[in-house]
């Protein structure tokens, strides 16, 4: 079995691109060091290879089923959350006092990657768990702790309940009602749909959080409210106990993603469904989407993940395959070369590595920024949040949309044999073609970006990651084999300042609808232009690290420097430069220039 992901560019990024060793001399993680943090990623690939990677196949090809009236999940899949659970991963983020190790959220998504690579079906159970958790921590109050520690410790697992069949990301148009009770909690009623993890025998209890209107509330996003709904009624010393009432009404069967439970799901349906509040009335929208922004790196984490992992495996069939014979070789008697020797195939190999580490790269700096949003200088917080939010849009997108274009490559690089069940880069291809989907379309993240992040703070966020950009390709000058990333990345700033400039300009005058029906344009090309900074940032690492102070620093030791690594970030640097930074200018163009082909096509013309 090829390795589904690469441990040598994981800890590159960690250590030396974001210099997470450093990170202990912050209060909060100073009784950690860089050797902790390897070593918690280490039991983490061990967790990963041993207990999720075993049965990815077995999930895909054996969906969850319903015998009666309970979910059936192969075995192993109970096997991989109970091992999950004893290694401490529900809980390793978490202050001490909870039972967590205070990981660092960029340790701690490192660590997560290890699952989505090794299983991402699998992994969907604790990532949904994790979320609802971090979301209770900072929005749920003390009384209903008795639903937020089960599920630190990994007893209990938990949901996000917002899809209807009438709505799906139109989430002002939910109608799920609460009818709240003289004692407070609230009968719910009303349907939801593709809701992930929503009902399993894997542990004692579910808990969902379930958008949905207070009687009376008024019509649009201003009338939703969130909602602690378990599956099974807590008793009074907080252990699960009669049925509440939320009911499977069905399983959805995906294209991938395969071993996750994917349900439709009744509230109200035979009796009644209780639940609780969460903060104010009308406040669960805004409630839900700190769970929903980082639910969103994480999604563009996992797409980044299969994409890595659909990497893996063909660059290894590509070095063990022999097959045809280069040009200049005349003689058809002479032996087949491996696969990596084809020009076009190192071209397609090449493209899936600027992809897959060029997202990762994003990701995992989009996951420092959570850090520094709580431990960093607190005079550079409010610019800290402004470049997170800006840069989530592009973190969930960009890794979706370019994994699954690297994932196709790889499948191409098999020929044949990709098309079938014999690899696994067919199923890493179908779990990764949810990413662009769910957590919000890339429409949607489109009109985000355009419509509110660019702006808010009076375009603060777009200063700061240019600032920042900048920095970056003045320190990049110190080393000659950066060049071409630093010039590609220097002019894709150019064209993004130019273009948004112009947009800003003649926005007025366009109106709303034209003004944003650009929107992926945008996306688009500052999508590229910050994979592209991230780029740059790589590859200065990489020629600092061939430089005559190699093995200095950077928390990287002497026995880990690998000259061909290296030598291959470089490369690819160059070949992002080359084939892909120049598609920014195309975008720019049809930003700033308001092209309207599509948005004048009338209905009639299709």
């Amino acid at each position: 079995m090829p390795p589904f992901l690469d441990r040598r560019d994981l800890q590159f990024q960690l250590f030396e691109v974001l210099d997470t060793a450093r990170l202990p001399e912050r209060p909060r993680f100073a009784e950690h060091s860089g050797d902790f943090y390897r070593d918690v990623l280490a039991t983490a690939y061990a967790v990963a290879e041993r207990h999720f990677a075993n049965h990815a196949r077995e999930a895909d090809l054996h969906e969850p089923r319903v015998v009666g009236g309970r979910v059936e999940l192969p075995p192993a899949v109970a096997q991989a959350m109970r091992a999950y659970r004893e290694a401490g991963f529900f809980s390793a983020h978490h202050d001490a006092e909870l039972g967590g190790l205070q990981l660092p959220n960029v340790v701690f998504q490192a660590v997560q990657a290890h699952f989505q690579a090794a299983n991402v079906s699998s992994a969907s159970y604790p990532f949904l768990t994790i979320g609802n958790a971090n979301l209770q921590r900072v929005f749920a109050s003390p009384e209903q702790r008795r639903y937020l520690l089960p599920l630190i410790e990994g007893r209990w697992f938990g949901t996000m309940a917002l899809s209807e069949p009438q709505a799906g990301s139109a989430l002002a148009d939910i109608t799920t009602t609460a009818a709240e009770q003289p004692d407070g909690t609230y009968h719910l009623s009303g349907t939801k749909l593709w809701i992930s993890g929503g009902d399993h025998e894997l542990t004692e209890n579910i808990v969902h959080l379930v958008l949905a209107r207070v009687r009376g509330a008024p019509a649009g996003v201003r009338g939703i409210s969130l909602f602690l709904v378990p599956k099974y009624r807590l008793r009074e010393d907080g252990s699960p106990g009669e049925f509440n009432h939320v009911v499977l009404a069905g399983l959805n069967h995906k294209m991938g993603h395969r071993g996750t439970t994917n349900t439709l799901l009744n509230f109200g349906e035979g009796g009644e469904t209780v639940g609780e509040i969460v903060g104010a009335p009308g406040d669960g929208l805004r409630q839900m989407f700190h769970m929903m922004n980082e639910a969103r790196i994480g999604v563009g984490l996992g797409a980044v993940m299969s994409g890595s992992a659909g990497y893996q495996a063909s660059l290894a069939y590509a070095r063990e395959r022999r097959q045809g014979r280069l040009p200049s070789h005349k003689d058809p008697l002479s032996p087949p070369v491996p696969l990596i020797q084809h020009a076009d195939v190192r071209r397609m190999l090449v493209r899936q590595k600027c992809f897959v580490e060029g997202g990762l790269a994003l990701c995992l700096y989009a996951a420092s920024l959570v850090d520094d949003l709580s431990t960093g200088p607190a005079e550079e917080r409010e610019d800290t949040a402004l470049l997170l939010g800006l840069l989530t849009p592009l973190a969930k997108s960009w890794p979706s949309r370019y994994s699954q274009d690297a994932l196709s490559d790889a499948i191409q690089v098999l020929g044949g044999a990709g098309y079938t069940r014999d690899h696994p880069v067919e199923m890493h291809y179908r779990n990764n073609r949810l990413n662009p989907i769910h957590e919000g379309t890339e429409g949607i993240q489109a009109l985000d970006l355009l419509g509110r992040k660019l702006t808010q703070a009076g375009g603060r966020g777009l200063a700061a990651l240019l600032a920042r950009l900048r920095a970056d390709l003045a320190a990049s000058e110190a080393f000659p084999e950066t060049a071409a990333i630093r010039a590609g990345v220097q002019e894709a700033a150019g064209h993004c300042t130019w273009a948004l400039g112009e947009h800003a300009r003649r926005a007025p005058e366009r109106g709303p609808d034209l003004a944003l029906a650009n929107a992926h344009a945008a996306l688009e090309m500052l999508g590229h232009t910050v994979v592209g900074w991230q780029w740059l940032r790589q590859a200065t690492a990489a020629a600092r690290a061939l430089g005559p102070e190699r093995g200095q620093g950077g928390g990287r030791p002497e026995e880990h420097f690998h000259e061909n690594f290296y030598r291959g970030k470089l490369q690819a640097a160059r070949f992002f430069a080359a084939h892909e930074l120049p598609k920014v200018a195309l975008q720019a163009q049809l930003l700033a220039g308001a092209e309207a082909s599509a948005y004048d096509m009338a209905d009639e013309w299709f």
